[in-house]
Order: structure tokens, then sequence, then C-alpha cells
């Protein structure tokens, strides 16, 4: 938590400065220079959404008519949140800029560079992702120009491609440990409790339970009625066909020739 702290405000005070530094050199207006003060934690607002984001990304907040709003959405919003107050003179005119390095930096020690107990850094996971602040309509623009912009930096050797690990165990042939990077068991059983604390929400929603078919309705025999017992076809009584042997008539002529001849 203090190495974050010190990451996220470090980086949003100096991202500031050199961004007011900018807009004095191109606007010579000295106001920006000498009476923009740079001041405040909201840097640090704007990386705690950012990890609440990452650990409970489909949490439910609200729902309404309009839709569900989940801890997913709550970096963007207080962003837009943070730039309205700023057109109604609220809040200080570097409160926006602030709290936009303030999602970009902690987004990028989160994603590339936090260190796990396994070892790895980051989280590369897919609802980690840059697009993944957007709505799902523009998550497809946005991934293409983050993904050109991450490996344009990937060319100058600014950040690291990811790599997958496979060790192998040698202890048993047939183990194979995976290791992936921004993998630990904790975010496994945390991503497990949200998965099945959605199911049971789902579960209970349904206001009817599912109605199982009866075997025995579909199995059971019907009793046999009288009616169907005389419509029944009568049972064969012909007897058994006896086949009588066939006289040879050919031995009959001899027989009665022979006779002839003797009388």
């Amino acid at each position: 938590m203090l190495i974050f702290l010190a990451v996220v405000n470090t980086g949003v005070a100096l991202a500031s400065s050199f961004l007011y530094i900018g807009i004095y050199l191109v606007t010579k207006n000295e106001e920006y220079l000498f009476e923009t003060y740079i001041h405040g934690l909201v840097g640090y607002v704007a990386g705690f959404s950012v990890a609440v984001k990452q650990v409970m990304p489909d949490h439910k907040l609200l729902s309404s008519p309009f839709g569900t709003l989940r801890n997913t959405h709550i970096p963007l919003l207080l962003m837009f949140v943070t730039i309205t107050l700023r057109l109604i003179n609220v809040v200080d005119g570097p409160y926006p800029f602030m709290f936009g390095f303030g999602i970009l930096i902690s987004w990028t020690y989160l994603r590339f560079y936090q260190k796990h107990s396994n070892g790895n850094r980051g989280d590369m996971a897919d609802q980690f992702s840059f697009a993944s602040f957007f709505p799902s309509r523009l998550q497809p623009i946005v991934a293409i120009l983050s993904n050109t912009v991450f490996l344009a930096l990937v060319k100058i050797k600014v950040c690291k491609k990811p790599q997958r690990k496979y060790d192998i165990s040698s202890s048993a042939g047939n183990t194979i440990t995976i290791t992936l990077p921004g993998t630990d068991p904790t975010d496994a059983e945390r991503r497990k409790n949200v998965a099945l604390k959605l199911l049971n929400e789902r579960l209970s929603k349904s206001d009817q339970p599912s109605k199982w078919p009866s075997m025995d309705d579909d199995d059971q025999t019907s009793p046999v009625s009288p009616d169907s017992a005389d419509s029944a076809p009568p049972p064969d009584t012909k007897s058994p066909s006896v086949r009588l042997p066939i006289p040879d008539f050919k031995e009959n002529q001899m027989e009665t020739e022979a006779n002839s001849q003797t009388s």
C-alpha cells in the first residue's frame, strides 16, 4: 500500500508539473508557471479506484433502468465527474489532469510492475486491459490504439513483452506446473468467489423452480381395459398342418404289370 501510494503520488506530481511547464512554454503565460498549485490526493483517489477495479471488477454497486453500475465503471465515471466539477469552478484547474494521470500511472504500475508473491510482475488479465476502462462498444477501437502504443514501447525497450513460463516438475513425470504472469493463488481464489457469487445471484433470481419430468409418468404402463380386450384380435386356433406322404405312381404301375403277366 505504501509503495503504491508513493508511486502514484510522485508520478502524478511530476507528470502534472511537466504538463504545466509545457503549457507555459506554448502560451508564454506566467500564471501557469507561478500561480498554479499542484497538491492533494486526487491522484491517489484515482489510483484507488483502479485498484478496486482490479480486485473486484464485476461487483455490482447499483441497478437502474439505464443499466448496472459496477466497479469496472468507477474510474471513468469519476473522471467525468472531476471534469464536470472543474467546468463549474468547484475544483482547481490541475485536478482533472491529476486524476487522469492517477489512472494512467496506477494502471501502468499494477499492470506491468507490481511484484507478486510468486515472483511474477503485473496483472495481464484481459479484464484489466486498458480497453476495459471504456464502454464495450468503444473497447475494440481503444484496444487497437493501446496495443499499437504498447508494441511501440516494447520496440524501444521501455516495456517488456509478457512471457509465459512453463515449469515441468522433475519429481513426477506426469505433473506439469504452469505459471502465467500476473496470476496468483489469491487472485484465482478471488475470481472463483466472484464467479460463485454471480452464480448464486442468478439462481436466486429465478421465481419458479425448474420442473423436472417424472420418470414414473413416462414409463408407467396403463392396465388393459375390457374394451381393448374385446377389440384385440383372436388368437390363431388353426391346427398345425400335417404333411401326408405322396404316393409313387410309377411303382404302382410296375406292380400291376407284373400281376397281369403272372395271370
